[in-house]
């Protein structure tokens, strides 16, 4: 079980499927890849959760350490 985090479930699961999509687009060079990686990004971008975070850099930079380690974790 995850411990509660200020981020909501969907924010998180777009940085996510960014961190996926980008790990992929690596092995594979292909425009869908890329294509999905500008729509996540915009759907991170703006998200209205970054309305109400005190410190937007700092959010941005936990939600994405958040989402790597939490990705660490369902793979080991």
């Amino acid at each position: 079980m995850w411990t509660p985090t200020p981020f909501p479930d969907d924010l998180l699961q777009t940085q996510a499927a960014f961190n996926a999509t980008y790990a992929a687009s690596h092995r594979r060079d292909t425009i869908a890849l890329r294509r999905r990686l500008l729509r996540l990004s915009v759907r991170l971008w703006w998200h209205p959760y970054w309305n109400t975070a005190h410190s937007v850099p700092a959010a941005r930079t936990q939600l994405r350490q958040l989402a790597r380690t939490r990705e660490a974790a369902r793979a080991a």
